[in-house]
């Protein structure tokens, strides 16, 4: 096998170049997967308008961390995985032993860090060992690289869901109709939720949001969100409201349309140094709870990968194209432009 590959390498904002690099060397317990599909997802439209320190230290840098393959090559030590399986794998682990970890909360081990992986633009991609051994899974052959891929987006949606305590024949508001947001309308729907509620900018998204399951799509330019919630639920607000945007405004307008004794998930990640508010005679003598849900644990990566296996969710209405990795700039203006959801880049 040539030690050169082709890859989508990340220089700086707007600067991302499809060029020639070597392919990533692999130590003990670890894998080199020949990536079959990978997907864009907002936070690489992010990485790639504003940068971000954490996932990019250092410049240039592989790039893109949703993906599915067959393993190339297996590093001393690794079992249960061989040359020729096909996998799908998340993008960090946690360590296992940790304060955290050793109370069922392995989403905010300190390690996870040091288990980012990045570099799924690209013809391979090395799976480091944290990752190897807690989210890293065999996947059949009727299941196709493209769909797998989301199983680290779906994993992250399947934590939220499972915070919210979403009860059958509740009244469900996801605000923001993303990707993320999309799947979090398709599971609500699965908890239980006899009404689902969306709201967003985007005609598209709205569009889909319908397909998706959502039982009303909200225009904020046109309605105010809280009013119309409000009107839905004869004044009293929505059961469980989930914020899937990431703005301080957004976790506001979130709780407001949140009932009393309702749940609040406060799950898109908001810019560092931002605050939001909430007022106290509300929170204490309405019962509020107010849940920030982060990331995801090795057991939703499981029931991500049986739900996409089940075809509990519907993959067609989150990718809308399929581009090879030459266009990868491409796929990601049109993403930051809302005219897609997803892309599937094939290596």
């Amino acid at each position: 096998m040539s030690r050169r590959m082709q890859a989508a390498m990340y220089y700086g904002i707007g600067d991302v170049r499809y060029e020639e690099t070597d392919i990533p060397e692999i130590g003990p317990g670890e894998l080199l997967i020949k990536v079959g599909t990978a997907l864009t997802c907002g936070t690489d439209v992010k990485t790639y308008k504003r940068g971000h320190p954490l996932l990019i230290k250092h410049t240039p840098a592989l790039f893109g961390h949703e993906y599915a393959g067959i393993i190339e090559a297996v590093g001393d030590g690794v079992r249960n995985f061989s040359a020729g399986m096909r996998v799908v794998a998340t993008n960090s682990a946690p360590c296992g032993t940790c304060f955290y970890c050793k109370r069922d909360m392995p989403n905010l081990c300190p390690s996870l860090k040091d288990s980012l992986v990045n570099g799924a633009f690209a013809e391979y991609i090395r799976v480091p060992e944290p990752v190897v051994q807690w989210n890293t899974h065999p996947i059949p052959d009727t299941l196709s690289f493209r769909d797998a891929a989301l199983t680290e987006p779906l994993a992250c949606v399947v934590h939220g869901i499972e915070e919210s305590n979403i009860a059958l024949g509740d009244t469900a508001v996801v605000i923001g109709a993303g990707p993320i947001g999309q799947m979090m309308i398709m599971l609500a729907k699965k908890s239980g939720a006899s009404t689902v509620i969306t709201s967003d900018l985007s005609p598209l998204r709205r569009e889909i949001a319908i397909k998706a399951g959502a039982d009303i799509a909200i225009d904020p330019t046109k309605d105010d969100p809280v009013t119309r919630v409000k009107e839905e639920t004869d004044g009293r607000g929505a059961d469980v409201v989930i914020e899937a945007v990431g703005l301080p405004q957004l976790w506001e307008q979130a709780i407001d349309m949140t009932r009393d004794a309702g749940t609040t998930v406060l799950f898109g990640g908001a810019a560092s140094g931002t605050k939001f508010e909430v007022d106290t005679v509300r929170f204490h003598y309405g019962q509020l709870t107010l849940k920030g849900v982060f990331h995801l644990k090795p057991k939703h990566v499981e029931q991500a990968l049986e739900l996409i296996i089940a075809g509990d969710v519907d993959p067609n209405l989150l990718i809308s194209h399929d581009m090879p990795l030459k266009n990868i700039n491409q796929a990601l203006e049109m993403m930051s432009k809302g005219e897609t959801m997803k892309v599937a880049i094939s290596p």
